[in-house]
Formats: structure tokens, C-alpha cells, sequence
């Protein structure tokens, strides 16, 4: 355990890991983004570049926030309990 926490708090290593529950309600309101930036932008989109793809992006960033922009709804209430 001691060579692993070595390992571990080395800043010299590039990977750094980071978990994080997939539970997590931001990673729910996320997906609920990149859905939206998909089905509006990504899947029948034409770029040319990658700076071209960058440019949409932002743009789409732009469009969204001042027209469509609202706050997610979150309709999970929880498990029933079991007791």
C-alpha cells in the first residue's frame, strides 16, 4: 500500500484519476446537454474543419443560451421504499 499511495500522489505522473459516482445529478443535467448539442448540431452536421466544428459549436453555445436556455426539470423522485 505504500509504494501504491507513492505512485498515487506523484505529481510527476500525467494521468490523474478522479471518480466519480455515475449517479451524480450534474452528470445526469450534462448528458442532458450533449443530448440536445447532438440531435441539434452534431448528427447531420457538415463540417469541414475542426476549427469549422469548434466555430458551430460555439455559435450553436450562443443560439441555445439566448433562445431555448431553461432550466432542466428534475423529475426523479427516488426509489420506493422497500421497508
Amino acid at each position: 500500500m505504500e509504494s501504491r499511495a507513492a505512485f498515487l500522489t506523484d505529481t510527476a505522473h500525467r494521468i490523474r484519476f478522479v471518480y466519480t459516482p455515475k449517479h451524480s445529478s450534474w452528470l445526469n443535467q450534462i448528458e442532458c446537454w450533449f443530448s440536445i448539442l447532438v440531435r441539434r448540431l452534431l448528427r447531420r452536421g457538415n463540417f469541414t474543419s475542426t476549427n469549422d466544428l469548434k466555430q458551430q459549436i460555439l455559435n450553436f453555445i450562443d443560439y441555445f443560451n439566448r433562445t431555448l436556455a431553461k432550466p432542466f426539470v428534475w423529475k426523479f423522485l427516488g426509489y420506493p421504499d422497500t421497508a
